[in-house]
C-alpha cells in the first residue's frame, strides 16, 4: 500500500511502517525510540498490511533509496569536530514540499541494540555534551562508572580536549568538581543512576551553597523503561525513576531529563546556561541508550554561549548611586567590607576600582580571603568579630558607615551572631540590590555595574585608614622551640607564612585550619579556598584533587601516558572563529557574553590558566572522611603538598561541644598513603614531631616539585588557635539558646 504523509512535512513518507507479525511490540519500541512527531502517524498506519520503510530507530537518518536518488535529497551539512577544526560529515536532509509523492514499500529495519557509535568527527549526544563542556572551559570531568553511564563515558572520552578523572566514590568526585570549579569557573560531575547521584548529593549541596557552577550529569534507565511499569535495579523497588531527579531539585538551579534525542541539544544548553547565569549546579539526566545516537542538531556548529549581561536596571542603579553618595557625604570614617560573592564575574575588579577612588580602608570576611590583594596599602585585614586581625574589628565596628559588598551573613561568619555591627550603619550591596542603612532599597542593581558607577562619583576619605595606621601593631612571631620539643601549631604556621609564594594555592579544611590559615598574609597571586558556608568535613581532600587537576597543564592517564592539553581558551577561540565564519562576526561575540561570565570568574585576570601548586591543611578527622582520593591524585600525577595535622580528634567540634564522639582512631597516616601508592606513583612522605623536622620536611617538599608530598604533623590534642577557642564558645552559645515561643 502507498499513501501520503500529511503529518510530517519535513520528513519523507518512508517513515510510515508496519510489522504485521508483531504490531504491539513494534509500537512499544517506536514509542520510546522515535521522535515524538512520528508516533501518532506510525500508530495510525498499523492497520495497513505490508507497509514497510527503511528506518534506523533513534537516529536522525532516514534511509530511503527512492528519496536518496530524488532531486530533493539534501547535500551534506557541516559537522564540527570537538577541536573546532570544521571536519564535515554527511547528514541527509529532506526539503519540505506541498505534496509528498507515493513511496514504494521498502524493507523495515528496527534497531534492537544501540546504533553504531559515531566518531568524534560526527558528534553524537555524548560527544555533543563534551563539545559544550569544553566550550565553556570545563576540560576535565570527574566521575565514577556505573552501568547506566558507561556508554556516555565512552563518548565523552573521545573528545581530544576533555580529560576524564575516575574517582574512588561519587561524594569525592563531587568535591573534586567543586575544587575544579573554584579554579576554572565551572566543573562537571558524571555519576550513575540513584546509587551514584544520591551519594554525590552532599557535594552538590555544598557547591550550591558556595555559588559554584557545576554540571551534574547522571546516566539513567533506558528510555523504553520509563513507561514500562517495571522495577529496575538501583531503585527503591518502585517503578518510579524520578527519586534522584526530585532530590536534585533541592540543590540545583535547573534540572533536565533527556529521554528523547530530539530534545537533547535544547535541554543541554538550557542546563549549562542556567549554571553559568545563576552560578549554581545544574542537573542533566541522560537515558543510557542515547549517548551514541547522532542527531542533526549535533552536526552543525553550535553558536557559542553568549549570555546577556547581568540584570541591571540603570535607572534604579543611578538612583542608588546618588543615594549612597549622599549618605557618604555625611560619613566621617567610612569602611569597605568584602564578602564571598566578589568571586562572581568582574565584581572583584570593580571593587578594587572603588577602593582606589574612595581611599576607604578595606577588610574581608573569612570566606572572601583570597579574593582581594592582601598587599594593597588600603588592606587592613580580616574582619571576623573576636577572630579578627589586630585593630580591624575596632575600626570596622566604630565606623559610622560600612559598605558591605557581596557579604553573606551566617552564624559562622558572625561568630555566633556576636558582632557589634549595627545594620543601621551598613550600606549593603549584594543579591542585585542596594540597601541603605536598613532603609531605602533599590532593586535590580548589579553589584559590578554599581561599584563602577559609584567609583566615578565617590569623594575620597582616608580618615578610617589613617586611624588604623596609627593604632596598628603587627602580631608577634612565636619564638623558636627547644630542640626535641613537640611542635605547636603557631610555630607550624609561622613556617608556612615564610614558605608562601605567588605560585601556590592554599586550601583549608573545615576545622582549626580555618583559623590558622586566616592569619596568613597571602603574597600577591597566592590563591586561597575555604568552604565556610557549607562546612562539610572531608571536603578538602576531593577539592585538592579537583583544584590540582585544574591548575595542571597535563593529566597522566591510567597507562602512564601524558596527553598535552591545549589551553581551554585556545579551544574556545578556535570554536569561536569557526562560529563567526559560520554565523557572522556580528552574531557571535564571546567577549561580550562569556567574558563577563565564566572567563572573568577566576580570581585574577589569567589565573584560570595560571599553574599553581596546592598547599592543603587537613585535620586527621576530616582526612578519614575522604582519604582514599589521595589514590586518585597519585594515579593522575598530581603534586600537591598535603599537611595533615594529627591531634587525634575533631578539634573544631571539641571547642563547640566536647564529648567522646569527637575522638578518632589514630591511623598510621603516612603508612596509609604509601599503601595507596603501592610504588606506582610519585610520592614522598614525612612524619614531623619537632620544629627541626618541620623545617627539613618543608624544604624537601618545596624541592620535590613533581611529587605528591604528604607531611604528617603530630600535635597535642588540646593545641588549637586562640581564635578557635573564642569563636567556638560563641557558636556554642548561639546553638544553645533556649527555645522561645513565637
Amino acid at each position: 500500500a502507498t499513501h501520503s504523509c500529511p503529518t510530517l512535512s519535513v520528513l519523507p513518507c518512508a517513515i510510515c511502517c508496519l510489522i504485521a507479525e508483531d504490531n504491539s511490540k513494534m509500537q512499544t519500541r517506536l514509542h520510546a525510540q522515535t521522535p515524538r512527531a512520528l508516533r501518532s502517524h506510525v500508530s495510525s498506519l498499523s492497520h495497513v498490511p505490508n507497509v514497510r520503510a527503511s528506518l534506523t530507530v533513534g537516529s536522525a537518518k532516514v534511509r530511503n533509496s527512492e528519496a536518496a536518488s530524488s532531486p530533493a535529497a539534501a547535500s551534506p551539512a557541516p559537522a564540527v569536530s570537538p577541536d573546532g577544526n570544521g571536519t564535515h560529515a554527511t547528514v541527509t536532509k529532506h526539503k519540505a514540499s506541498k505534496s509528498v509523492a507515493p513511496v514504494q514499500p521498502q524493507s523495515l529495519t528496527i534497531a534492537t541494540s544501540q546504533p553504531p557509535s559515531a566518531s568524534h568527527h560526527v558528534p553524537n549526544l555524548g560527544v555533543h555534551i563534551a563539545n559544550r563542556l569544553v566550550e565553556v572551559g570545563c576540560t576535565t570531568v570527574f566521575g565514577v562508572p556505573g552501568d547506566f553511564n558507561l556508554l556516555l563515558l565512552d563518548q565523552l572520552i573521545k573528545h581530544p580536549q576533555l580529560n576524564a578523572v575516575w574517582c574512588c566514590n561519587e561524594l569525592n568526585a563531587g568535591y573534586a568538581a567543586d575544587g575544579y570549579a573554584r579554579k576554572r569557573g565551572i566543573g562537571c560531575l558524571v555519576v550513575t543512576f540513584t546509587v551514584g547521584g544520591l551519594s554525590a548529593l552532599n557535594a552538590v549541596a555544598g557547591a550550591y551553597s558556595e555559588d559554584l557552577p557545576l554540571i551534574v550529569i547522571s546516566g539513567t534507565p533506558n528510555s523504553n523503561d520509563y513507561s514500562s511499569n517495571r522495577i529496575l535495579h538501583h531503585t527503591i523497588g518502585l517503578p518510579d525513576f524520578n527519586q534522584q531527579l526530585r532530590a536534585m531539585k533541592e540543590f540545583t538551579c535547573c534540572q533536565v531529563t533527556i529521554t528523547h534525542i530530539e530534545d537533547a541539544a535544547r535541554l543541554i544548553d538550557t542546563a549549562i546556561s542556567a549554571a553559568i547565569k545563576y552560578r549554581k549546579p545544574a542537573y542533566i539526566e541522560v537515558s543510557c541508550n542515547l549517548p551514541a545516537v547522532v542527531h542533526p542538531s549535533f552536526t552543525r556548529l553550535p553558536v557559542p554561549y553568549n549570555l546577556p549581561v547581568p540584570h541591571n536596571n540603570k535607572a534604579s542603579m543611578d538612583a542608588a548611586v546618588d543615594a549612597v553618595v549622599k549618605a557618604l557625604a555625611s560619613a566621617v570614617k567610612p569602611v569597605l567590607l568584602a564578602g564571598p560573592q566578589l568571586r562572581k564575574g568582574g565584581a572583584r575588579t570593580a571593587f578594587m576600582k572603588l577602593v582606589e577612588a574612595s581611599k576607604f580602608p578595606m577588610a574581608i570576611l573569612p570566606d572572601a580571603k583570597g579574593l582581594i590583594d592582601e598587599t594593597h596599602p588600603q588592606f587592613m585585614g580580616l574582619y571576623w568579630g573576636c577572630a579578627s586581625w589586630p585593630c580591624v574589628c575596632e575600626v570596622v565596628e566604630s565606623s559610622d558607615c560600612v559598605i558591605t559588598v557581596g557579604v553573606v551573613w551566617t552564624d559562622y561568619t558572625t561568630c555566633g551572631y556576636s558582632l557589634l555591627l549595627s545594620m543601621d550603619k551598613i550600606i549593603q550591596v549584594a543579591g542585585e540590590r542596594v540597601v541603605i542603612k536598613s532603609g531605602t532599597t533599590f532593586g535590580c542593581v548589579d553589584a559590578e555595574y554599581f561599584m563602577n558607577a559609584l567609583a566615578e562619583k565617590v569623594q575620597p576619605n582616608s580618615m578610617a585608614m589613617d586611624n588604623f595606621k596609627r593604632m596598628y601593631v603587627p602580631p608577634g612571631v612565636p619564638p623558636r622551640q627547644l630542640p626535641g620539643e613537640g611542635i605547636i601549631t603557631t610555630v607550624l604556621y609561622k613556617h608556612i607564612q615564610d614558605m608562601l609564594t605567588p605560585d601556590m594555592a592554599v586550601i583549608a579544611e573545615t576545622g582549626d585550619a580555618w583559623f590558622h590559615t586566616q592569619t596568613l598574609r597571602l603574597p600577591k597571586g597566592t590563591e586561597y579556598q575555604i568552604q565556610m558556608r557549607y562546612g562539610s568535613i572531608g571536603w578538602s581532600v576531593g577539592c585538592v584533587l579537583g583544584y590540582s587537576a585544574a591548575a595542571k597543564g597535563t593529566v597522566r592517564h591510567i597507562d602512564g601516558a601524558q596527553r598535552p592539553k591545549d589551553g581551554w581558551e585556545a579551544v574556545a577561540s578556535r570554536r569561536l572563529a569557526a562560529a563567526k565564519a559560520e554565523y557572522g562576526a556580528s552574531t557571535v561575540d564571546m567577549d561580550a557574553g562569556m567574558g563577563q561570565g565564566l572567563m572573568a570568574s577566576c580570581l585574577d585576570g589569567d589565573s584560570c590558566a595560571t599553574p599553581k601548586r596546592v598547599l592543603a591543611f587537613i585535620g586527621d578527622g576530616s582526612f578519614q572522611m575522604s582519604a582514599q582520593e589521595v589514590s586518585t591524585m597519585l594515579r593522575y600525577g598530581l603534586n600537591p603538598i598535603i599537611i595533615l595535622v594529627n591531634n587525634r580528634g575533631y578539634t573544631i567540634e571539641v571547642e563547640i561541644h566536647d564529648g567522646p564522639y569527637n575522638e578518632v582512631n589514630n591511623w598510621n597516616y603516612t603508612g596509609f598513603v604509601e599503601a595507596l601508592n603501592n610504588g606506582q606513583g610519585k610520592l614522598w612522605t614525612a612524619k614531623v614531631n619537632t620544629e627541626e623536622e618541620l623545617e627539613a620536611a618543608l624544604a624537601t617538599a618545596q624541592k620535590r616539585t613533581q611529587d605528591l608530598c604528604f607531611i604528617e604533623v603530630t600535635t597535642h590534642r588540646e593545641d588549637c588557635s586562640k581564635a578557635l577557642l573564642e569563636w567556638g564558645s560563641r557558636v556554642a552559645a548561639a546553638n544553645g539558646r533556649p527555645h522561645m515561643n513565637h
